[in-house]
């Protein structure tokens, strides 16, 4: 198969899942140009693992900017409304990303270990059928375990974002001196929340790592 032969399956099976929602079809389409569940399962944890150092990033700015913002002198502080609104915006586009991320794992995971389990039952050698069991139930053991922490991660998202927004809203009501002192007393709590959602998701990326080895 050439080429552009490959790329136009590729292209149908694009458009026949954002047509029908089948992922079936994706699969199958991606399997005849030689791209099966496994490595397509491979390819979007290791596109998780970028949206996460992405995420990173974004929640890292916008904390770098609560904390220029709280040693303001209280100038210009619509502008400075504008630009941690889109902190706020890019984190959440970030924590989006994320989300859907793992959830795109999920779905070709649960495709894979089930055509895994059909499969072992064509064997007919039993010793065979046997180990190929076991490798099924190791390989589920530590892809949920990824899971698990990618999805713990995740929901460190939410009360950072919840926090960048109350900060933004205030910051928006109150575009004074006295809405700096009361972003102050959040910093603390924030900066804490940022630096244990990094910490969750570099566990979560180095465990995506070691899963990739394996099942490589």
């Amino acid at each position: 198969m050439n080429i552009n032969t490959a790329m136009l399956a590729i292209g149908l099976a694009a458009g026949s899942l954002f047509i029908s929602g089948c992922e079936s079809t994706y699969y199958a389409a991606m399997e005849k140009v030689g791209s099966h569940k496994r490595d397509i399962l491979v390819s979007r944890v290791e596109d998780a693992n970028e949206s996460q150092l992405e995420a990173q990033e974004e929640f890292q700015d916008a904390l770098t900017h609560l904390t220029s913002l709280i040693n303001f002198d209280g100038a210009e502080l619509a502008q400075q409304y504008e630009v941690s609104k889109d902190h706020y915006d890019a984190s959440q586009a970030a924590a989006d990303d994320v989300s859907e991320r793992i959830e795109s794992i999920e779905s070709v995971a649960d495709a894979l270990f089930e055509e895994w389990q059909e499969e072992i039952e064509l064997y007919s050698n039993a010793s065979l059928k046997s180990q190929s069991q076991k490798q099924l139930r190791s390989t589920q053991r530590q892809y949920n375990s990824v899971i698990r922490a990618m999805r713990k991660a995740e929901s460190r998202m939410f009360p950072v974002l919840e926090k960048l927004q109350d900060n933004v809203l205030f910051l928006k009501h109150n575009l004074n001196a006295k809405a700096i002192g009361a972003l102050q007393g959040e910093y603390k709590n924030i900066q804490r929340d940022v630096q244990v959602l990094i910490d969750d998701m570099n566990t979560a990326i180095e465990q995506s790592n070691q899963f990739i080895e394996q099942i490589k």
